[in-house]
């Protein structure tokens, strides 16, 4: 199926790795023009080959840190036109709600949360002017069924889906659509140190440790395994396209039936 995203223009957070890079890649494979920010000048520029190499054509980087009000307005002013917003920068961690503290609270929220709110401040305007364009949040499936262990990241992924559910009541009767995808437990950098962190032996073989995580931890998800980038890749790139067009305020799971409800 043709996206019709070769006029478009994408703006990608969070792209350097994992989900983010995935995007990054499905779009510029779609041949829309791709913009990845990222923290590091070493890990931007390795994502701009690596997607290059697998396809990509039309994709550029900007350095900036859109966790901060000043690396945010640092990335609106260096890219003035976006047609294609994915609010995907995020962070993650497990710890105990009695020793999360103060200044966990403030920096997760900076990074998940404020990073999407900023940059859809600065870009929705032209958009709205344009009578067209998309803004997508990479939420998760902590949004909804919080882990217990993760309870501020949970916050955060519940806030993008209200955030994202608003904005998208500001869009009435225009081509500019805000949704919402909520992945599961998926593949990507760090995640392997994560699960060991879970695990009750630390040192068996990740196969082991994965089924460990999801018998016990993530026991209600239906396909009982780690979900690859690429197939929430797909679904944004779906979202970011002319032909999702009937498809505004909604917040899409991607998350492998871990939710067990149906509304």
């Amino acid at each position: 199926m043709d996206l019709q995203l070769n006029d478009k223009t994408a703006l990608v957070t969070g792209a350097t790795a994992g989900i983010g890079l995935e995007i990054a890649r499905t779009l510029a494979r779609e041949d829309a023009r791709v913009i990845v920010a990222g923290r590091t000048r070493a890990k931007l520029d390795a994502a701009i080959a690596d997607i290059r190499a697998t396809g990509g054509v039309a994709v550029e980087g900007v350095l900036a840190d859109a966790a901060t009000a000043e690396g945010a307005a640092a990335l609106a002013a260096a890219v003035d036109h976006v047609d294609i917003l994915v609010n995907n920068l995020g962070i993650y961690e497990s710890k105990a709600f009695g020793d999360i503290t103060d200044a966990d609270w403030s920096h997760i929220f900076d990074v998940n949360v404020m990073s999407g709110v900023r940059l859809s401040r600065a870009y929705m305007p032209q958009m709205l002017e344009r009578n067209w364009g998309r803004i997508i949040f990479i939420s998760s499936e902590s949004g909804l069924a919080v882990p217990a262990d993760m309870i501020h990241y949970a916050t955060t992924k519940t806030a993008q889906l209200s955030i994202a559910r608003g904005l998208a009541q500001l869009t009435r009767g225009t081509g500019v659509t805000v949704n919402s995808v909520m992945p599961g437990p998926t593949r990507s950098e760090g995640i392997e140190d994560f699960l060991r962190g879970q695990a009750s032996n630390p040192s068996a073989p990740i196969a082991e440790i994965e089924a460990e995580f999801f018998a016990s931890a993530r026991a209600s998800s239906l396909i009982q395994r780690m979900i690859d980038a690429e197939e929430i890749a797909n679904l944004v790139a779906y979202l970011a396209s002319p032909r999702s067009s009937a498809t505004n305020g909604a917040a899409l799971r991607a998350e492998g039936g871990l939710v067990n409800t149906i509304a």
